[in-house]
């Protein structure tokens, strides 16, 4: 019988990056001459998976999310992965925001991809395993194809393809 390949496709944020990018993102915040004096407070709660940011005003808020943004692209962490809450008012008229830090596939993302390589017609087996998608195939060619349709497909959530067998 022939070998079946396979891989998973996740939807992961490496959260220890994550802290990075904030700590390094505050750093620059503090520096920054427009911004120092907005007292910008960002924190992870790992638990959770979220980012609280704290500060002064609207721009203050939007420059440190601009900020934070490039710090998480210089750490290979995607963008997509950040699901932004309306910001709201805090105490002594500054700004908060909750900052959702999106992990897994959900069961209707789920369901996309597999409709999606069920449509391609490639001989391939995609299943759903709570928040991921086990991908397999006899041919490691068609594996390739898989994870560049899921790479182009502009979706809103990050993947990371792993476990390649």
């Amino acid at each position: 019988m022939a070998q079946n390949h396979s891989f998973d496709i996740v939807s992961e944020i490496d959260l220890q990056e994550a802290d990075n990018a904030i700590n390094q993102a505050i750093k620059e915040i503090n520096q920054r001459y427009d911004l120092k004096d907005s007292k910008t407070e960002m924190e992870l709660n790992k638990k959770e998976k979220y980012i609280s940011l704290n500060t002064k005003d609207d721009y203050s808020r939007k420059a440190g999310i601009d900020i934070l943004q490039t710090k998480f692209i210089r750490r290979g962490i995607s963008i997509k992965a950040l699901k932004f809450d309306e910001p709201e008012a805090a105490a002594n008229g500054r700004l908060k925001q909750k900052i959702n830090l999106h992990s897994g596939i959900s069961k209707e993302n789920a369901k996309l991809i597999t409709r999606m390589i069920k449509d391609s017609k490639l001989k391939i087996n995609a299943q759903i395993q709570d928040e991921q998608i086990r991908v397999q195939a006899p041919k490691i060619d068609d594996l390739q194809t898989v994870i560049t349709m899921v790479k182009e497909a502009d979706l809103e959530f990050p993947t990371q393809f792993v476990n390649m067998k």
